[in-house]
């Protein structure tokens, strides 16, 4: 299938993106972990039959971006309207999904079904404690950042998201595995971007949201990322929800054939 790269200028930001495809327009935004790549499966198998795109946002993958406010709702926003798309689906996972939330509360017009993988919310409580295991993996974690070891960062980071907390570092091994890892040490040696201007809580607004709406998450993830999932599902008028067995907070990554299968029965 021939990929198209595109760019979009927001802002001073050039946000770099590929499209393929023909029909209902499927938007793919990616996890805090990753990049457009880790889309790849599901555009090779979707771009069949549908209209699939996927970018980087500001501090990602190809993506250019000048420290300077903006929102990652009004970056969606031109890109949608650059590239001539009055609605999509969108499907975001994590900090993705947290974006995908976002905008259709800003602009609930433009978005037909909502897939949400894991997803972040805007304005939702932070989790209060943590299992011992989970919290000595992030005291690693706050290490290895405080001595600036970005190699150790991202191997402790591919433990908690990739692996999964409570599973042992190293469950996902092969070209996942060095996939991650390129994509999120893209991440971490990019610039900080310190003006993002913060989102309304869409957490107090999920009753609101009136679209046929499909949250997914992985068996191994975090606690409090599965429980708020559920609450996700309980709050949302028309949602409705899936754990994915064996899998943590990239289920797409892990077990794309079993995804892909779910997405498609959801899109119909």
């Amino acid at each position: 299938m021939m990929m198209e790269a595109f760019i979009i200028k927001a802002g001073n930001a050039q946000l770099v993106g590929e499209q393929a495809g023909a029909g209902k327009s499927l938007l793919f935004l990616h996890a805090g972990v990753a990049d457009k790549r880790m889309w790849h499966d599901q555009i090779s198998d979707l771009g069949k039959d549908y209209h699939v795109v996927a970018y980087d946002r500001r501090g990602f993958g190809e993506t250019i971006s000048v420290d300077e406010p903006f929102t990652h709702i009004e970056d969606l926003h031109q890109l949608l309207d650059q590239l001539g798309l009055e609605t999509a689906v969108l499907i975001g996972c994590s900090q993705g999904g947290r974006v995908a939330l976002d905008f259709t509360l800003a602009y609930p017009q433009r978005v037909t079904k909502l897939v949400l993988i894991a997803p972040a919310v805007s304005g939702a409580p932070a989790p209060t404690t943590l299992p011992a295991n989970i919290e000595a993996v992030i005291e690693a974690l706050d290490a290895a950042e405080e001595a600036d070891d970005l190699a150790l960062v991202n191997e402790l980071e591919a433990h908690l998201w990739l692996d999964g907390p409570t599973s042992s570092a190293g469950r996902i091994k092969g070209a996942a595995r060095e996939l991650f890892l390129d994509m999120n040490g893209i991440a971490l040696g990019k610039p900080d971007l310190t003006k993002e201007i913060e989102p309304a809580s869409a957490y107090a607004k999920l009753s609101s949201l009136f679209l046929p709406t499909y949250v997914m998450w992985g068996e191994l993830d975090f606690p409090h990322v599965k429980t708020r999932c559920q609450y996700l599902v309980d709050n949302i008028p028309d949602a409705k929800g899936q754990e994915i067995p064996g899998t943590a907070h990239l289920p797409n990554l892990e077990q794309p054939a079993i995804f892909n299968k779910l997405l498609r029965a959801f899109l119909g």
